[in-house]
């Protein structure tokens, strides 16, 4: 089943107009994209809020998009760049409010802090049961090719993986592979 919308969340360090996000849109159009500030950003600060805070921003931003559109959430494919999709796995993946998704679309996941692989932020990927896409750089300081498969084992879905060759955290120059590999997926 083709998704009826799609809802892009950014990294911490970005905004709503970061380029794959734009690209993005553009590349899956007619079908409907949706790109989603968190709230600091509408704000004007640059630190993230806390994580409750961005969960609940990922749930209302889908919800209101799916209302927008006349859709169920459950039709539709939300995720984004680092914080931006881990925080949509997070809504997801949620114990008391699970925000039901078509699937996933993680880019960069940061499967933890650069130079702290000791405290890997999985806690919630044993709940996720929807498709997901994982792309990620053979080179990203955020975790590496088999610690990101690793940690993606431990959920309850199909997982697709792309890894970009040297491809850093930011995927820097790689905008057009990455929005090849989603629609590819998405299609799929």
């Amino acid at each position: 089943m083709q998704p009826s919308g799609f809802v892009f969340f950014p990294g911490a360090g970005s905004n709503a107009d970061h380029s794959v996000l734009l690209a993005l849109e553009k590349a899956l159009a007619p079908t409907p994209v949706a790109r989603r500030d968190f709230p600091y950003r509408r704000l004007g600060r640059s630190f993230p809020d806390k994580t409750p805070v961005l969960v609940q921003c990922v749930r209302d931003e889908v919800r209101a998009f799916a209302e927008q559109i006349g859709v169920q959430t459950s039709s539709l494919v939300i995720g984004g760049r680092s914080m931006g999709g881990r925080m949509c796995s997070m809504a997801a993946a949620d114990e008391e409010d699970p925000l039901l998704v078509q699937g996933l679309v993680l880019i960069s996941y940061p499967l933890y802090a650069p130079a702290k692989p000791e405290a890997p932020r999985t806690e919630h990927l044993h709940r996720l049961n929807m498709p997901i896409l994982c792309v990620s750089g053979t080179k990203d300081n955020f975790g590496t090719p088999a610690e990101i498969e690793k940690a993606m084992g431990q959920t309850r879905s199909v997982v697709t993986f792309s890894f970009i060759q040297n491809g850093r955290h930011d995927l820097k120059g790689a905008d057009d592979e990455v929005v090849n590999l989603v629609k590819q997926w998405a299609h799929s």
